[in-house]
């Protein structure tokens, strides 16, 4: 995901330690910048990058818009398909 890759890569020129948590909120799921993970997360590598997610989150991250929001689809769902700006 170009958005996170893109967010961990500018954290990580002020705290090399920087990484994504992914995480439950009442709306849907939330990326939030850290540099370490919390109890039960589980260390998921994506491409070049790690990402830290809560326990229970399973399926496929994805970007809806407006406004990028990141939504989890289930498991099988095909990925939005987003143009080029």
């Amino acid at each position: 995901m170009d958005i996170l890759n893109r967010s961990q890569e500018a954290a990580r020129r002020f705290n090399p330690d920087a990484k994504i948590r992914l995480m439950r909120t009442p709306s849907g799921v939330q990326a939030a910048l850290t540099d370490r993970s919390e109890p039960g997360d589980e260390a998921v590598p994506v491409g070049e990058m790690t990402l830290y997610v809560e326990p229970g989150l399973e399926g496929l991250l994805d970007v809806q818009e407006p406004h990028d929001r990141l939504v989890l689809r289930p498991y099988g769902s095909a990925p939005n398909i987003r143009g080029e700006h």
